[in-house]
């Protein structure tokens, strides 16, 4: 059942539907693994569950953490933004 490339994708879209609904990257990571998957599938082969999933989170894992680093503001979201001057401040 999880051999079938097709299942992946579509995975991966309803995930990325999940994402739009409750956005923050959250579901992002697990979405864009779950399309790494639908290629891995299509062009390997069918694997077993045990391996399909840990194969899956293993890239799901990773492009959330690519995301993270490309996506992130700089400095962290530990920092906050720190205003120089107001928007009624006159030049």
């Amino acid at each position: 059942m999880i051999a079938a490339w097709w299942m992946w994708l579509v995975a991966a879209f309803v995930v990325g539907a999940i994402e739009m609904l409750v956005p923050g990257f959250v579901f992002l990571g697990f979405a864009v693994g779950a399309g790494l998957m639908a290629g891995l599938v299509a062009f390997v082969g069918p694997m077993e569950w045990p391996m399909a999933l840990a194969i899956w989170a293993v890239l799901s894992l990773l492009a959330w953490l690519m995301m993270r680093a490309m996506f992130s503001l700089p400095g962290g979201k530990d920092k906050p933004k720190i205003w120089d001057r107001d928007i009624n401040d006159s030049p």
